[in-house]
């Protein structure tokens, strides 16, 4: 969780108790998970409204199509690979370094 192991958790407890009280503590909880569920809906609902306007628009169904063609990425790398390499011969062709 967050990188926290457990005795630095166990001191960050130990400190929020001292500074606030163990009679605050239980409700500054409750504020926390109140305030991280407004959080959680707020992103949902934004997840929403994107989700639905790329509906809309048909840039969902263009993006599911792409990805749903059976390609095998690995050559289709290699063949961009040797394109640009080709492309860098014709290039520096005739500028080559000799060693």
């Amino acid at each position: 969780m967050f990188g926290i192991g457990g005795g630095e958790l166990f001191f960050i407890i130990l400190i929020i108790l001292m500074l606030f009280g163990s009679d605050k503590v239980p409700e500054m909880a409750r504020a926390f998970g109140k305030f991280m569920a407004q959080v959680k809906n707020a992103t949902n609902d934004i997840k929403h409204e994107i989700n639905k306007s790329a509906e809309e628009s048909g840039i969902k169904k263009d993006i599911q199509e792409a990805f749903d063609v059976d390609i095998n990425p690995v050559k289709d790398i290699q063949t961009e690979i040797n394109k640009q390499k080709e492309d860098i011969e014709n290039i520096t062709g005739p500028i080559k370094r000799q060693n």
